[in-house]
């Protein structure tokens, strides 16, 4: 026992005297052997408690009660509202943008999208994504409703996440304009040559990807640093999905197939490169309705499909603060003779190419843009699938005063456009248009 120990207990001797019977007339006690007798007592008390310690079972850390798999859940979202004035009105045919339903006479300020997410882990090798529309097309209409434009789970075959399987609604790996998300874009609507693929660009399906750790963190970075990247899909993603494009029921009982191998660098003086090449192929079932050019009758098409088939490029160099990407396919698809009569499967190519700029002001960031949008091919999601020809240059700019606000302006020449809408399919030639959009992030 320690000498501080000892003298306490001796002090405490002194205190208790009168309670183990001292003598109180210090002439007739003998207070040292008092005081020896009390400290080896209190020795013995102290070491049998520290026995009893010693043989107790250590207590157990407190248990943090474990999460539920709904604790884990994020939201997050972003809402765009749109104006589109157009300077040539009232000409012949109507200037009409399938991508784009505000490029119209009659449409004023409306809410362009309004997304909501939902997403978290369900456990270390599942997780889970779903996304909603509060303006999409519902059907393919093209009226306002509430759509859902994700619903899938990502299971991880690893600890590191390198592999995994994509399984129910979502994104086709094709291009990269069509991976990015409208919220990163900095043009309104994504290139006619891209989306034409996949217009809405998801579909139901099965897809494996694939990507080192490190690739994933550069696909992060991208996307979190402002960069507009397009998001995380694999080094390598491949699978197979309905083809008949997002909502719709599948109409032939065959899938389209899909490839895509993209992969970001890093340079030494920090610049971010990004190089893909992507492919898909199936069949697809045209819808088709009577053409007065063709006697009134619809076009003849083969019921189980028509050979849809693509290869697309893309080249990107990240605005830091200069940027250009540019994207191309060729293939085959879908496409109305030039007679009315018939739909079978025609050639088809185009793409695009943006060149940005990205700066920080005392105001926040400012991404100037310009882009060519090009397209020669059959549309395959329209009705009776008529020939498409666009040929139209943006210019515009994005300004975000804070990272939950964006001010966007875009101005489009169109060189031609065909009105895929309604037949007899003329193109739109000289318009201009003007789109001012607000876009709020949560």
């Amino acid at each position: 026992m320690t000498t501080v120990a000892r003298r306490a207990l001796a002090a405490l001797a002194l205190l208790a005297a009168p309670a183990v019977g001292l003598a109180q007339d210090p002439a007739k006690a003998d207070y040292d052997e008092a005081l020896t007798k009390l400290q080896a007592d209190f020795e013995r008390r102290i070491a049998e408690l520290e026995k009893k310690v010693a043989a107790a079972p250590a207590a157990k850390p407190a248990e943090k009660a474990e999460k539920k798999w709904y604790d884990k859940l994020s939201l997050k979202g972003y809402t765009q509202v749109r104006f589109t004035t157009l300077f040539n009105k009232n000409v012949t045919p109507d200037l009409a943008v399938p991508a784009d339903p505000f490029v119209s006479e009659t449409e004023t300020i409306n809410i362009r999208r309004g997304r909501f997410t939902f997403s978290g882990d369900l456990s270390d090798r599942v997780s889970m994504y779903g996304q909603m529309d509060y303006y999409g097309s519902v059907g393919g209409a093209g009226d306002k409703g509430v759509q859902s434009r994700d619903l899938y789970a990502d299971i991880f075959l690893d600890s590191d996440k390198e592999y995994r399987f994509r399984v129910g609604l979502s994104k086709v790996p094709f291009g990269f304009v069509n991976m990015q998300s409208s919220q990163n874009r900095a043009a309104f609507e994504r290139a006619d040559a891209i989306n034409s693929a996949v217009e809405g660009e998801r579909d139901f399906g099965v897809f494996f990807y694939w990507a080192p750790k490190e690739v994933r963190e550069i696909y992060k970075e991208l996307v979190k640093s402002g960069l507009k990247g397009s998001g995380d899909y694999g080094v390598v993603g491949v699978g197979a999905y309905s083809g008949q494009g997002p909502n719709r029921s599948d109409l032939n009982g065959e899938a389209h197939w899909a490839a895509r191998f993209a992969y970001p660098v890093k340079l030494s003086n920090g610049q971010y490169l990004e190089f893909g090449v992507a492919g898909y192929a199936g069949d697809y079932v045209v819808s088709t309705s009577a053409l007065a050019q063709n006697g009134g009758a619809a076009p003849t098409v083969k019921a189980d499909g028509v050979d849809d088939e693509r290869v697309a490029l893309t080249a990107v160099m990240y605005p830091q603060p200069f940027g250009i990407e540019a994207e191309w396919n060729w293939g085959r698809g879908p496409q109305l003779a030039s007679n009315y009569s018939s739909i079978g499967a025609e050639s088809l190519q185009g793409g695009y190419i943006q060149f940005n700029y990205s700066t920080n002001t005392a105001n926040g960031n400012v991404y100037p843009f310009l882009r060519w949008n090009y397209y020669d091919g059959g549309r395959k999601f329209g009705r009776n699938a008529p020939w498409d020809e666009v040929n139209e240059l943006d210019l515009g700019f994005e300004w975000s005063p804070w990272p939950e606000l964006e001010l966007s302006m875009m101005y489009t020449h169109t060189f031609q456009r065909t009105n895929t809408a309604s037949a007899p399919y003329d193109k739109a030639e000289g318009e201009d248009r003007l789109g001012f959009q607000l876009q709020w992030n949560y």
